[in-house]
């Protein structure tokens, strides 16, 4: 069924594309740098400045060398030494800015990757189950990937060029108006060669950092289910689905990269034109008008031509057009990795811009101690909670209801129709019924991973829109179907249940879940090491560690979602005594296909297409011999 369709509009919806808007907001992660980047700036200046000045120097060295006297020597050698302290402190001045730029670099990848897995933390479930574990991971490697070396190299390269070229338009100004005009026919063909390329370039770049993203989903997918996929030989298919979709990235990164190569050929081709364009204007500024003397006084072209050709400016000239043609040149070699982290940085901020889950809850849940009959809220650790509803303090006892609940995942389907039930405090509730009738649907609700289309669910008879999500998940307890043990020991691993629990409370809890006794047999015991989501154990195993957790969490309320599924039956009755101290007292709620593991509920409810069709205890459903009679007698088998 189809979940978190919002996000996925938001995500992948069409949508006001502005890569100056994206540069600035990237640009204001520069604030994790500031003196970094002030340092980095200056010495930018100064390597312009300097680069700018040994150009200008050749002015005055072709005019020593054109003097040829014995007295201009020493003048000779100390321009010599003159630009050779230039370039010097330009060498000097680039390792420097590079370093501090590196660093910067470093710096923003490090808040944007913490501001985007601190904003995934507070996105809904139905994100998560709208897009695949590859999709999610492509935020944080590929776009994040192209953000860097745009930051890392591209940005620094612009400024030095920006800063170049401003200080070559100044020099070129100062050397001989008139060229300068020419120079500046060359800078309009540029701009728009570049604005009518770079347009159609990042439309495609955008095109490819999405199909980068479905290849590597699709990629993580088959790689988690290799096993499924070899038992039913399932490789040509996943072959050709593989195929389908490279072949479509493929496509749209050649379109991308074709657009954003022909710049830098363009450019140079450009720059030879009017290389040559500007020498032929120059030369003709310094030839004299026919029937007059060469630099005779008071001719139009006179002052040009001493400029031009007595002090070699044209000279100077043509070296700034050179490199006012060079640093172009640079900013279009730029150009693809400027284009793929505009691309990859729209979607990081696309889901940086997310709306977190919502959560208008004001009730909290409160530690508290008797004090003269009366409940009141103290930090120490007591084993007792209340909520707080302002001033208000509610035992905590584990009391949830539903009354008329109707809920879809869409808006089209309805999933649960009017269920309407009750839980009281210490009270078993079980679930049953065929895949897709609602089971896990109600435990969703109850953590409010999901909000309800209609009616009411309380808690402790406090709606629980009015709980703060936090609080409400707190109290409750949840081993599922599907184990996930995290990178770690064991010990730490049973811990995630309770953080501030202590060495002695997870191992009297792995020994309620009856996970004392392999976990001692491990190599190193509670320190054994777990990798690759407890690959190292068997599924019984991280399922026994999955009801520890759970087990030290010690919540009023526990939900047990085929918790016993991967156990096998001698298994399952070794722990049931455990599992029996471990919901003494508490409210729990137990979806299950084994009906073995539900015959001593309270109330056993079987849903069918969204709706109870019929609760009650084990004997007196049987006593009905509707469909609870069926799945028992085995006439009717659970999918």
């Amino acid at each position: 069924m189809p979940r978190g369709s919002s996000f996925d509009s938001k995500m992948g919806g069409k949508r006001a594309e502005n890569p100056m808007k994206t540069l600035l907001r990237l640009m204001k992660y520069y604030r994790e740098c500031k003196v970094q980047l002030v340092i980095a700036l200056i010495g930018i200046l100064v390597y312009s400045a300097a680069t700018t000045l040994t150009y200008y120097m050749l002015d005055p060295l072709v005019a020593v060398l054109e003097a040829g006297t014995n007295a201009d020597t020493a003048r000779y050698a100390a321009l010599l030494i003159g630009m050779g302290a230039l370039y010097a402190i330009g060498c000097g001045t680039n390792f420097l800015f590079n370093r501090l730029m590196l660093s910067c670099s470093a710096r923003i990848m490090c808040a944007m990757r913490k501001e985007m897995f601190a904003k995934m933390q507070k996105l809904p479930v139905s994100f998560f189950d709208g897009h695949t574990h590859g999709e999610l991971m492509s935020y944080y490697t590929n776009d994040i990937d192209a953000v860097r070396e745009m930051v890392q190299n591209s940005i620094t390269q612009m400024l030095i060029s920006v800063t170049s070229l401003i200080a070559y338009i100044g020099m070129m100004l100062y050397l001989s108006v008139s060229l300068f005009f020419v120079a500046i026919v060359m800078c309009i063909c540029i701009y728009y060669v570049i604005k009518i390329i770079g347009g159609k370039s990042r439309k495609n770049f955008q095109k490819q950092q999405k199909a980068l993203s479905r290849v590597n989903g699709y990629i993580e997918e088959m790689m988690e289910g290799q096993k499924v996929v070899k038992v039913f030989n399932h490789e040509k298919a996943g072959l050709a689905a593989f195929e389908a979709m490279n072949d479509e990235l493929c496509t749209v990164a050649t379109d991308a990269n074709t657009f954003a190569n022909i710049v830098g050929p363009i450019m140079n081709n450009l720059s030879h034109i009017f290389y040559a364009l500007i020498c032929t204007v120059g030369v003709l500024l310094a030839a004299p008008t026919p029937g007059e003397p060469f630099l005779a006084e008071g001719t139009f072209f006179a002052k040009y031509q001493i400029l031009l050709v007595q002090s070699a400016a044209l000279i100077s000239f043509l070296q700034y057009v050179r490199q006012f043609a060079n640093r172009i040149s640079q900013i279009s070699q730029q150009f693809n990795s400027i284009l793929l982290a505009l691309a990859g940085a729209e979607r990081v901020f696309a889901l940086i811009d997310l709306p977190s889950e919502p959560d208008e809850g004001t009730v909290t849940l409160v530690r508290v101690e008797e004090k003269d009959g009366k409940l009141a809220e103290t930090a120490r650790r007591t084993g007792k909670w209340a909520w707080k509803r302002k001033e208000e303090l509610i035992p905590l006892r584990g009391d949830v209801r539903f009354t008329d609940v109707d809920f879809s995942y869409d808006g089209k389907k309805q999933v649960l129709n009017n269920v309407t039930l009750y839980a009281y405090p210490g009270q078993k509730i079980a679930f049953v019924g065929s895949t897709g009738a609602g089971k896990t649907t109600i435990t969703n609700l109850i953590n409010r991973f999901y909000d309800i289309t209609d009616g009411t669910i309380t808690y402790d008879g406090i709606p629980i829109r009015e709980i703060k999500k936090d609080d409400l998940r707190h109290s409750l307890g949840m081993v599922l179907q599907d184990t996930h043990l995290f990178t770690g020991t064991v010990m730490e691993n049973i811990r995630y249940g309770r953080l501030d629990a202590t060495d002695e409370d997870c191992i009297r809890a792995a020994k309620i879940a009856n996970a004392h006794f392999f976990i001692s047999h491990l190599p190193e015991g509670y320190n054994t090491q777990l990798v690759a989501d407890g690959a190292n154990l068997s599924q019984g195993q991280r399922q026994l560690i999955s009801i520890a957790r759970a087990a030290v969490s010690d919540p009023p309320v526990l939900i047990l979602d085929e918790a016993t599924s991967s156990i096998d039956t001698r298994t399952e009755k070794l722990i049931e005594k455990g599992m029996d101290a471990l919901m003494k007292g508490r409210t729990v709620f137990v979806i299950a296909h084994r009906l073995s593991t539900v015959r001593n509920a309270d109330c056993i409810m079987v849903l069918e297409h969204g709706e109870i069709i019929e609760r009650g205890e084990h004997d007196a459903l049987l006593a009905q011999k509707g469909k609870y009679y069926q799945l028992h007698t085995g006439a009717f088998e659970l999918s």
